[in-house]
């Protein structure tokens, strides 16, 4: 991180320094698990020589020591299991209305609520990068950005299917409905990580346009990226200013270039990752939220946590650490698993 030249690369320089905060908790760990084991082996020494009192204070100090270097073997077992690249990232976040018309709408609006009220909770900076609305309120398509401090190690257990059971508000007769929206976290990818073609992209520009396709503004700031070799599209439309828009826009485009990469990957060591059971499969139903009961299960993990108003007021912390807890004790089970 000293090296003049990599100072003054401030792409480079951020890289660098997230992989030097990815390792900075296992080499403080082992130091101190170096530590203990030598105050260890002294004390043992102690053992036999001729001070009594010596003796007998490294005899009460042992069991603690003991315990101490075991429970951070334990810690360093954690922290050296492989880590994912992406975890020190910010990342783009896409919510969709699924199944349930409507309803699925009203409820994709409170998921993105939840999600930003949970990332103002933790410290981070989230944004709106584009939203467009439901026929009867809601949305039926939303993209968020977050940024801080490791969001993807958190924000990567959200990937997949969220199922809503409640009485719609339009329901005359109290039957209960059931809806669903899609999440989808990426990571976000910076220039470092993968280029994109100037010449690959074909640029329109449009309108905004709001609920029931009413002008929002009068110029043709809305713009619409698409990415010729794969297909993608990708619309932004929340800023005035088309030039804003565009940078918005080749940001979630680069998300979903190595979100794509990223996939083709895993899909060459795919064993493995076929092991680990809701590890982000956009298909896979992973939570149910029951209003009648007031009741949030994540099927993945078997969780269960009841007073839903708290978790949609952006009260998620209990779940995420639980996902995060379930899925490394996943992987360390691999790793040992392994043939050495």
């Amino acid at each position: 991180m000293s090296n003049p030249t990599v100072y003054a690369d401030s792409a480079r320089y951020q890289k660098v320094a997230r992989e030097r905060s990815a390792i900075e908790k296992l080499v403080e760990t082992y130091r101190i698990w170096k530590k203990v084991g030598e105050e260890l082996k002294g004390n043992e020494e102690l053992l036999n020589g001729n001070d009594p009192d010596l003796r007998q204070m490294a005899k009460d100090e042992l069991p603690v020591l003991r315990a101490r270097k075991a429970a951070l073997e334990e810690e360093l077992k954690l922290l050296l299991i492989p880590k994912d690249p992406n975890d020190e990232k910010n990342v783009i976040v896409e919510i969709r209305g699924g199944a349930g018309g409507d309803e699925a709408a009203l409820f994709a609006e409170e998921v993105m609520g939840m999600y930003l009220r949970y990332a103002n909770s933790k410290g981070w900076t989230a944004e709106v990068l584009d939203l467009s609305a439901g026929n009867q309120g809601g949305v039926k398509d939303a993209t968020l950005t977050m940024s801080g401090k490791a969001v993807y190690s958190s924000m990567k257990y959200e990937s997949g299917v969220h199922r809503v059971q409640r009485v719609p508000a339009t329901e005359t007769q109290g039957r209960i409905h059931t809806s669903t929206i899609t999440v989808a976290v990426m990571p976000e990818a910076e220039e470092v990580d993968i280029q994109v073609n100037p010449a690959d992209i074909d640029m329109a520009v449009m309108r905004s346009t709001g609920a029931g396709g009413q002008s929002v503004n009068t110029t043709n700031s809305a713009v619409v990226l698409t990415h010729k070799p794969s297909g993608i599209v990708v619309k932004c439309q929340q800023e005035k200013s088309q030039l804003k828009n565009r940078v918005m826009a080749m940001r979630v485009l680069r998300a979903r270039l190595y979100e794509a990469e990223q996939e083709r990957i895993r899909g060459e060591r795919d064993s493995l990752r076929k092991g680990h059971v809701g590890t982000g499969d956009r298909s896979e139903k992973i939570r149910t939220y029951n209003f009648p009961q007031d009741r949030l299960t994540d099927h993945r993990i078997g969780l269960t946590r009841h007073n839903l108003p708290a978790v949609m007021g952006g009260d998620l912390d209990d779940v995420i650490n639980a996902c995060r807890t379930y899925f490394q004790a996943e992987a360390l089970k691999a790793e040992q698993g392994r043939p050495s």
